[in-house]
């Protein structure tokens, strides 16, 4: 009853126009990353009224409501676990991160990634740092899990993966980013250049030594889309010179 009384609200903010343009946004349509996601019109601060009202709900009901294969009901679903996840004690947030990596193909786009990966994963890692995790039947210790992430084919691991490097970033802690940034370099993926690149910026923004110590080794071999979000807050004239790989 609660589950379904939630998606009633949920639908009760949904927007034909919204509905219309955000699969075009979200690259839903034939050939596109995220083939197939369905959408109803619900903005991120609705999505958002919705999940704090109903934060309360148990983790079975969360786990239908991620399964979904509408992207709003998934997002709300991502949304109530974060913020259990932040007033959880020790033993409820263990829970919910082993919950979210044994869940990672249901956290398929890159909005569902970049407002829960840090928060939850990255958090979790951050204060566990030897915590012992099994994913897909591997058993990585503590950070180890991101590079697990971060090779994997699945293109919302990888970006799981950088993503959840932003707590680490907010702490001015840069190891972790700096490492699965190297492993991504490399990445076919568009999604995943901005992705590095934004968390690079990230690092320049609380340390421009790191950034720059990490850019003059690689920024030569990096796509040109994740090079240029890496660079976008340096000085014009030094933009410049690794635009036109003058260092």
């Amino acid at each position: 009853m609660i589950l379904s009384d939630l998606k009633q609200e949920l639908q009760s903010f949904a927007s034909k126009g919204k509905a219309e343009f955000l699969p075009r946004f979200f690259k839903a349509g034939p050939g596109g990353y995220a083939e197939g996601d369905r959408f109803i019109g619900v903005t991120v601060p609705n999505c958002r009224k919705v999940a704090k009202k109903y934060n309360d709900l148990h983790l079975t009901e969360i786990q239908k409501l991620l399964r979904s294969k509408i992207h709003e009901e998934r997002l709300v679903a991502l949304l109530i676990l974060v913020e259990q996840f932040k007033k959880g004690d020790m033993k409820l947030k263990e829970k919910i991160y082993n919950f979210y990596l044994k869940n990672t193909k249901y956290i398929n786009n890159w909005d569902l990634v970049d407002l829960s990966a840090d928060k939850i994963v990255g958090k979790y890692l951050y204060n566990n740092s030897n915590c012992a995790t099994t994913f897909k039947e591997l058993p990585p210790k503590g950070t180890e899990i991101l590079k697990y992430l971060a090779n994997s084919e699945n293109l919302w691991e990888r970006r799981i993966a950088i993503i959840s490097t932003f707590n680490f970033i907010k702490r001015h802690r840069f190891k972790e980013t700096l490492e699965i940034s190297k492993i991504l370099l490399t990445d076919k993926h568009d999604l995943i250049h901005k992705a590095v690149g934004w968390m690079l910026r990230e690092v320049g923004k609380r340390s421009q030594w790191n950034l720059e110590s990490f850019l003059k080794r690689h920024y030569k071999h990096m796509p040109r889309t994740m090079l240029r979000y890496a660079i976008e807050r340096l000085p014009e004239e030094k933009r410049q010179t690794y635009l036109n790989g003058l260092i």
